[in-house]
């Protein structure tokens, strides 16, 4: 199913700076992706990251727990969406924005959905608050790659991660 997404045809930037700076942001290896992916190496978390296999293409997958991480920006992907849509009212373009990230939160939703019905557990966290305390989401996440996948839901086998008893590293 494609999504109708708006375009850019009618619109046009509220200035040269807002222009630039919406141009300027990235898909991939963002600062809080970095902070994160870094976090979690330094407590010994080996992953894969933008997988382009898997619905989405999720910013960090651990393969044997199934556990697909997505980093979600703040305002691309609608955080506090009621406060953040009556801002936007207020501003240029807003009918391009609102419905640009309502369409972002659906498709996350069915991204969501498809990798769970395939079995896998899905975590996503904001940047925000991979911003604020990056090892306190990466140890969230670490969390949930050893806790057991629920057997008789998915009919998979039950994935744990175990730590090095000196070391407190993941081993696999």
């Amino acid at each position: 199913m494609s999504i109708r997404v708006p375009r850019y045809s009618q619109f046009h930037p509220a200035s040269a700076a807002s222009s630039n700076a919406m141009r300027g942001n990235r898909a991939q290896d963002t600062q809080p992706e970095i902070m994160l992916r870094r976090a979690l190496w330094m407590m010994g978390a080996r992953y894969r990251k933008n997988v382009t296999r898997l619905p989405g293409k999720p910013d960090l997958v651990f393969h044997k727990a199934r556990v697909a991480v997505f980093c979600d920006g703040d305002f691309w992907h609608g955080r506090k969406w009621k406060s953040l849509r009556h801002k936007l009212e207020d501003r240029a373009n807003a009918s391009y924005w609102v419905k640009k990230i309502e369409a972002n939160r659906r498709r996350d939703r069915r991204t969501t959905a498809r990798l769970r019905r395939a079995g896998w557990r899905v975590i996503r966290v904001w940047e925000g608050d991979v911003r604020h305390d990056p090892s306190a989401v990466a140890a969230k996440i670490l969390a949930a790659c050893t806790r057991p996948m629920n057997e008789h839901r998915t009919g998979l086998p039950v994935c744990r991660m175990a730590r090095h008893p000196a070391t407190g590293r993941v081993v696999r």
